[in-house]
């Protein structure tokens, strides 16, 4: 009679367990960073993110104790431009309102390093990373030191010649943060269960396409921030009385116009959002078709009234004029509509196999 092993079902059975706990941290993690992006987007739009003027990683931890110490921070920010020409004559009181957007912000990018360090190395150094996961985990942990040198020189930026962070920087800043994202919602999503096997490579390259525009629009945003472009022109759908506006291309050369002037960022910016709606739309009636009464096809479909719902949001914010709450709001959203694309695309590729993955029969 033949014995049948059972060691290549608990060899399944624990690649299974460390793939849950691999997943649920990284999860923990895409918290932390929508945390910390909301932080960042209320630290420019309450003009905050100059307030601290050196870096310090390690010292900068701690934030002023005594009225001594908050007078020397707040002496070393009236060195700067920022000072000089917005918020002369400024209170200690509201200096300090400003100083702890910055100092959460700061504290949020640091912390968000040991949750993803001090995780990864136990999960390495107990052998929980499958291989071939560990270069991708890895290169997450390059981009987001990268991403901290990127956020110093954004505020350098605006230390010495100019009143606010430049856009270019800021944009670059915030679309390495939607990246970082996507990349842990990507390797998180390929550790879980998936339903249905993967869909055709029409429809994933359509969902990738989708994830793209959705990072193209991101940084297209933060353009817009950083030009405090959307406190003009504060209608829809037509701008400056008009469908397509005048003077776009009023700055030589003319490329300067795609970056600097808030009119053109601004129009540039709804045309991502038609053309990311169109493309969703596309997408979800190709899919519904060729998959149909699949989970594929449901995804698709609740991708499209995600970015319904944010076009809505974006509309009011507009509006609105930018008030915080809603421009908070609106970007919240786009964060969680990019990770629903992404992890849509993932599952359309199918999950990664198991590294002791074997065929179970009944």
């Amino acid at each position: 009679m033949a014995v049948i092993s059972a060691a290549p079902y608990m060899a399944r059975d624990r690649d299974l367990h460390n793939r849950a706990l691999v997943r649920g941290w990284l999860y923990v993690v895409l918290l932390v960073l929508v945390a910390l992006v909301l932080v960042g987007g209320a630290t420019r739009l309450t003009e905050s993110g100059l307030s601290i003027t050196e870096w310090k990683p390690i010292h900068g931890i701690v934030p002023p104790l005594n009225d001594a110490e908050w007078q020397e921070e707040f002496q070393r920010y009236q060195q700067i431009p920022q000072y000089a020409e917005l918020n002369k004559g400024m209170s200690i009181e509201a200096f300090k309102s400003i100083f702890w957007w910055e100092w959460v912000h700061r504290i949020l990018a640091r912390g968000i390093g040991v949750v993803f360090a001090v995780p990864l190395a136990f999960f390495w150094a107990t052998r929980r990373i499958e291989r071939g996961l560990g270069p991708k985990l890895a290169g997450i942990l390059v981009l987001g030191g990268l991403q901290g040198a990127i956020g110093w020189w954004m505020v350098a930026s605006g230390l010495v010649d100019r009143v606010s962070v430049s856009q270019y920087r800021l944009a670059t800043h915030l679309t390495l943060a939607a990246l970082i994202f996507t990349a842990i919602m990507v390797v998180a999503r390929g550790l879980a269960p998936h339903s249905e096997p993967a869909a055709d490579r029409s429809t994933q390259r359509l969902a990738g396409f989708l994830v793209l525009l959705a990072l193209i629009q991101i940084y297209l945003g933060g353009l817009v921030a950083g030009l405090d472009a959307g406190l003009s022109y504060n209608t829809w759908p037509l701008m400056d009385d008009k469908l397509i506006p005048g003077d776009l291309l009023i700055l030589e050369p003319a490329w300067r116009n795609f970056f600097e002037s808030p009119k053109t960022v601004q129009f540039i910016h709804r045309l991502g959002a038609y053309i990311i709606f169109v493309a969703a739309l596309w997408h979800m009636i190709a899919t519904r078709r060729r998959l149909p009464q699949t989970t594929h096809a449901r995804r698709a479909t609740l991708l499209f009234l995600l970015v319904l719902v944010q076009a809505v949001i974006g509309i009011g914010t507009l509006l609105m004029h930018v008030p915080l709450h809603m421009a908070l709001t609106h970007q919240a959203f786009a964060l969680v509509l990019l990770g629903f694309a992404a992890a849509h695309w993932r599952a359309t590729r199918g999950p990664y196999p198991l590294p002791n993955e074997i065929a179970v029969r009944d």
